[in-house]
């Protein structure tokens, strides 16, 4: 792989056990005119999408809350997260990957999906990029029996936008892809521009 100021030399497979993590060595051209050789390790899990449910008559949202090993190896007590839906595409078009994830997870069955944004969640260390995704949800949309596929077990969470944002505030959702959805539906209802 070549652009103008940099140039990938070596890319070496470390592991593929569960996702794939490589170490590539590569040439790297700064601002000062000079090339330094730099290693770096990255994990490529694929990309993936996610999805705040927004009901706007009751002004409440659909969060989930599952065991996240990483986050009980880093501090968190129990290791339960809670987070707005996501997934991995899966070679899917990110509006049907979300729309099947959607379904698997919370078990409401959503036709129509707002894309709001794109974002490298730790551009650092991860290849992955998320597909960032609002829609509505009524009392009368279809809902089939959720909690995720295979080991998954996941709650499923209905609570007053008021109340995720303000758990938000004292630290009980620390999910960042969560955190910038209700963010982002708070500033959207902020400015009264959310259909």
């Amino acid at each position: 792989m070549l652009t103008d100021h940099v140039q990938i030399t070596e890319e070496k497979l470390l592991s593929d056990n569960w996702y794939i993590l490589k170490r590539f060595t590569f040439n790297y051209l700064g601002k000062n005119g000079q090339w330094t050789t730099q290693q770096r390790e990255a994990y490529d899990r694929g990309n993936g999408a996610t999805i705040l449910l927004y009901n706007s008559q009751a002004d409440t949202v659909i969060l989930t809350r599952q065991f996240r090993l990483p986050t009980f190896v880093n501090g968190n007590p129990t290791g339960m997260l809670i987070e707005a839906c996501a997934g991995l595409l899966d070679d899917e078009h990110p509006d049907d990957a979300i729309r099947r994830e959607t379904e698997e997870e919370t078990g409401y069955r959503i036709q129509s999906v707002q894309k709001v944004m794109e974002a490298y969640m730790s551009p650092g260390s991860v290849t992955e990029k998320l597909f960032f995704y609002i829609a509505h949800y009524t009392a009368d949309t279809e809902r089939l029996a959720g909690g995720g596929i295979d080991e998954e077990e996941i709650d499923i969470l209905e609570l007053p936008v008021s109340e995720a944002i303000d758990m938000v505030v004292r630290g009980e959702i620390m999910d960042g892809k969560t955190i910038m959805l209700l963010q982002y539906l708070r500033l959207q209802q902020l400015t009264n521009s959310l259909n």
